[in-house]
C-alpha cells in the first residue's frame, strides 16, 4: 500500500544569454557557457547516470532555453570550450608543481586536473559534444521532463505593449524545441516568471499546457486559490499555473541561511585567479591582464568576516548528506500538515536556476543525486513528480487568473525597468513595432536576398530583447557588455531594415548582411513572418 500524501516537484532553469564571437576570442563573457557546462551541465548529467545505473526512480524538471540550446549546438563554442578543458589542464598540472610544499593546497590542484580531465574525456569522447542529446536520453526515459522558454528570454510584462513580439518569443521557442526534442513542450519557464494574462492565448495556441511562476502570482490570483501554491490553478483561458513554495526554496536558496552557504562548502570568491603571482597566472586570466576567476578554489567558506581555511571534500561530503536528510525531514513535515487540507495530494514546487547547482554551489549537483537516493529509498510520504506527471493525475484545479508578477527582486518589474536601463524599452518598442510593420509590407516576398534580411531583422530584435542585458544593467555587473549587445543588435536591426525600405542593397550591405549573419546565426530556420 503506497505511502504517498504528496508530491515533490524540482525544477530547474537552464539559461544564459547567446553569447558568439567568431571575430574574437577576447570576450570574457562568452567563458559562462564553458563554466556553467563543467561545473552544473555535465555533473546533472554524470548524476543523472549515476542514478540510471543504479535503478534509482527519479523525476526532475529542467527548462533548457532556445539560447542555451542554440549554443551547445554550435561547433565554434564546442571547440572553444574544448580550448577552454585543456587550457585548465595544463594550468592545473603547474599547480601540482607550484603547490607541492603545501599538502593541502595540492592534493587540491590533483582533484581540479582530474575534475577537467574527466570533463574532456566526458564531453569528447562520451558525449561527442553533444550535450543536448545526452539530456534528450533521460526525458526519453521517462526521468526527466525538458520544458521550454522564450526565444531570448524576453521579459513578457513589458514586451506586451505589441503583443505580436510576445507571440514570437513563444513561437520560436516551442520552434527550437521541436527541433532538437522531437515532441513539442508542455511548460514553459515564463522568462523572468513574468507573467500576465495577455500572453496565454498565444500560450494556448502554441500547445502550452502550463508554466511556472513566482509564489505571489499565485497567492494574490483572482479568485484567491483556494490551496496556495500547494496546488496548480488555471486561468480562464486553460493555462495551468505552478507557483514556488517558500519554505523549500528558502531552505536552498537563501544567502543567509540556505544550504549553499555552510562553512565547509567551497567558496566561490575565493579563487587562484587573485591569489597566485600576477606574471604565473597572466597566461590564464582575461586577454586584457585584468584577474578573473580560473574556476580553482582552495577555501571554503569557512565563516563570516575570518580568515578562509582550506577546502575540505571529505567535509564538503557530509555536509551533503545532513543537508539532504534535513530537506528530506523537512518535507515529510510539510506534507504531513498540508494533506489533510488539500483535495487532492499537494505538490511543493521547488523552482531554482540550474546554475545554482554546481556553479554558485559547487556542491548542488551531488546534493541532488544523495537526496534523490533517500528520497527512493527511504520511502517517505511524498515522492517526486514533474508538472505534467501531476496535471495527468489530478486534471481537477480551480480556475484562477495569476497575477501579474515576477521573481525578481520585489516580485515585479523593477528588476528589468528602473532609472539605470529605462531608456533601452524605447528602442526595442520601436524596433519591435517597425519589424511587425515590415513583416505585413513583405509578406509575399519571394527574392531570397529579401527574405535573408527580414529574417536576420527578426533575429536582431529577439537579441536585443533578451532580459539578460537589463538584468546585468540592474546589478552593475559586465555593464558596458550588456549595453554594448543592446546598442549592436538595435544598430544592426535599423540599417538592415533601412537597406531593405529605402532599396539601398549595394555589395557593402550585402557584405554587413553577411558578417552579422555569421555573428548572430541563432535560430537558422526562422521564419520572419511570424511578426505578420
Amino acid at each position: 500500500m503506497s505511502n504517498t500524501k504528496g508530491y515533490v516537484s524540482f525544477v530547474l532553469h537552464a539559461h544564459l544569454p547567446f553569447i558568439h564571437h567568431p571575430e574574437s576570442e577576447d570576450y570574457l563573457e562568452e567563458q559562462w557557457l564553458y563554466e556553467a557546462i563543467s561545473e552544473t551541465y555535465l555533473p546533472l548529467l554524470t548524476n543523472f547516470t549515476k542514478l540510471e545505473v543504479e535503478k534509482v526512480d527519479f523525476r526532475i524538471t529542467m527548462s533548457m532555453t532556445p539560447p542555451l540550446l542554440n549554443m551547445l549546438d554550435n561547433v565554434l563554442l564546442q571547440k572553444r570550450y574544448i580550448k577552454y578543458l585543456k587550457t585548465h589542464i595544463e594550468l592545473a598540472k603547474k599547480e601540482m608543481i607550484r603547490t607541492k610544499e603545501n599538502v593541502k593546497e595540492n592534493e587540491l590542484a590533483k582533484y581540479y586536473f582530474n575534475r577537467y580531465s574527466n570533463d574532456l574525456h566526458l564531453f569528447e569522447e562520451v558525449y561527442h559534444c553533444n550535450l543536448i542529446a545526452a539530456f534528450k536520453h533521460f526525458q526519453d526515459i521517462g526521468v526527466l521532463e525538458i520544458i521550454t522558454c522564450g526565444a531570448t528570454h524576453g521579459y513578457f510584462p513589458i514586451l506586451y505593449v505589441n503583443e505580436k513580439t510576445i507571440k514570437a518569443q513563444i513561437s520560436v521557442g516551442v520552434q527550437t524545441y521541436e527541433k532538437y526534442f522531437g515532441k513539442k513542450p508542455r511548460g514553459i519557464w515564463l522568462p523572468e516568471c513574468g507573467y500576465i494574462p495577455e500572453a496565454d492565448k498565444y500560450l494556448k495556441e502554441f500547445g502550452i499546457d502550463y508554466i511556472i511562476t513566482e509564489s505571489h502570482g499565485i497567492l494574490y490570483a483572482n479568485p484567491t486559490p483556494i490551496y496556495g501554491t500547494f496546488a496548480p490553478i488555471v486561468s480562464p483561458n486553460g493555462v495551468i499555473a505552478f507557483g514556488r513554495d517558500i519554505e523549500s526554496s528558502r531552505q536552498v536558496w537563501s544567502s543567509i541561511n540556505g544550504y549553499p552557504g555552510d562553512f565547509n562548502y567551497r567558496e566561490f570568491y575565493r579563487d587562484i585567479g587573485y591569489d597566485a603571482p600576477y606574471d604565473y597566472i597572466k597566461p590564464y586570466i582575461a586577454c586584457n591582464g585584468v584577474r578573473v576567476h580560473t574556476g580553482i578554489k582552495y577555501y571554503r567558506i569557512t565563516g563570516k568576516d575570518c580568515e578562509k581555511d582550506y577546502y575540505n571534500l571529505q567535509w564538503a561530503q557530509d555536509t551533503i548528506y545532513k543537508q539532504a536528510g534535513h530537506f528530506f525531514d523537512s518535507r515529510i513535515k510539510q506534507i504531513d500538515h498540508l494533506a489533510p487540507l488539500t483535495n487532492n495530494p499537494p505538490i511543493i514546487l521547488c523552482p531554482y536556476d540550474a546554475e545554482l547547482y554546481g556553479h554558485w554551489w559547487y556542491e548542488g549537483p551531488d546534493w541532488l543525486y544523495i537526496l534523490f537516493k533517500k528520497i527512493y529509498y527511504d520511502k517517505g510520504n511524498f515522492q517526486l513528480i514533474t508538472p505534467s506527471q501531476y496535471i495527468d493525475k489530478y486534471p481537477v484545479m480551480q480556475v484562477s487568473t495569476p497575477c501579474r508578477s515576477s521573481w525578481g527582486a520585489n516580485g515585479y518589474s523593477e528588476v528589468w525597468l528602473n532609472q539605470t536601463n529605462d531608456y533601452v524599452h524605447k528602442h526595442l518598442h520601436y524596433i519591435g513595432d517597425k519589424m511587425v510593420e515590415i513583416a505585413q509590407k513583405f509578406n509575399f516576398e519571394t527574392c531570397p536576398l529579401k527574405i535573408r534580411i527580414l529574417n536576420q531583422c527578426a533575429r536582431e530584435l529577439l537579441l536585443a530583447q533578451s532580459s539578460d542585458w537589463l538584468f546585468i544593467i540592474t546589478n552593475g555587473t559586465m555593464v558596458d557588455y550588456a549595453k554594448k549587445r543592446i546598442k549592436d543588435h538595435v544598430g544592426r536591426f535599423t540599417k538592415l531594415s533601412t537597406g531593405l525600405l529605402e532599396d539601398k542593397l549595394d555589395d557593402d550591405f550585402i557584405a554587413f548582411l553577411e558578417d552579422i549573419e555569421q555573428k548572430d546565426c541563432i535560430f537558422p530556420e526562422i521564419d520572419y513572418k511570424i511578426y505578420c
